[in-house]
């Protein structure tokens, strides 16, 4: 538990474990403590930084920057841990940070995970035909309704009430969240000429993303991979723990991240087969 102090911002961040850099960033309800589910297994195999974004959990934005620090502020954090190059796993709002983190400076991003996000992508017409229609069917809901899926919800009452609690200690929430990760949005296709290996994590049940533009979009990043959970909705890190950490481990190694230990999973038990 550690401040970086950032102009005239204190930047809060962790670092558990040993090993190789893979570095989480939370989304627009959450903050560090959202990653609780991944920091106890992907930490027993590699050195895991969580922070929060400015605005959000103990990191304050004092200089009302918003979005438009986040990419600094990632920067200042790596260079601050002596940190060359990591693994970004980006989840919603945080998969705008790495996903632009990632085209800015290529050379300090080993693999890139987009979890549940689109966020800083130029969207062709068919993909905004698809985002355009779930922006207004989702502008009048809940902070709940929108990143924790149905089934989730009515299955897990535990969780839906540790995320909300979760969520209480950010200053920042959609009604004020502000500023643009950069000027430009980024053509997906471009993300292919980074030579960084991407994989995107998506539950089929996502309203915020459908997973529909998220296919479109994935295809239109040659070599790249993605990642389906049914019955799952916005947080596929938070409602399918699991499959998440599992589908996570598996990218890492294959991006090329060996792992310090081999005792990082957490499917002990297995999952349930379909049909």
């Amino acid at each position: 538990m550690s401040i970086l102090e950032i102009n005239s911002n204190q930047f809060y961040y962790e670092v558990h474990g040993e090993g190789e850099a893979v570095v989480l960033a939370h989304g627009l309800g959450g903050n560090h403590v959202t990653w609780y589910q991944q920091v106890a297994v992907l930490a027993k195999a590699y050195k895991v930084i969580t922070f929060d974004h400015r605005g959000f959990g103990s990191s304050t934005d004092n200089d009302k920057l918003g979005r438009a620090g986040f990419v600094s502020d990632l920067l200042a954090l790596l260079d601050h841990l002596n940190i060359d190059k990591a693994a970004l796993v980006g989840q919603s709002m945080g998969g705008g940070t790495a996903i632009n983190f990632a085209n800015k400076y290529p050379e300090r991003v080993a693999g890139l995970v987009i979890a549940d996000s689109l966020h800083g992508l130029v969207e062709s017409d068919d993909v905004a035909k698809i985002m355009d229609q779930a922006r207004l069917n989702t502008k009048d809901l809940t902070q709940l309704e929108r990143v924790l899926g149905e089934a989730y919800r009515n299955e897990n009452q535990a969780g839906t009430v540790l995320y909300q609690q979760i969520n209480s200690f950010n200053a920042t929430d959609k009604s004020n969240l502000v500023g643009d990760y950069a000027p430009d949005k980024i053509p997906p296709q471009e993300l292919a000429n980074l030579g960084i290996p991407v994989m995107f994590i998506s539950g089929q049940d996502d309203i915020l993303f459908p997973i529909d533009a998220v296919r479109l979009v994935q295809e239109q990043i040659a070599n790249s991979f993605i990642v389906e959970f049914d019955n799952c909705g916005h947080s596929a890190f938070y409602e399918r723990a699991q499959e998440f950490n599992d589908s996570v481990l598996s990218f890492l190694q294959m991006a090329g991240l060996n792992p310090s230990s081999n005792s990082a999973h957490s499917n002990a038990s297995g999952y349930v087969k379909a049909g």
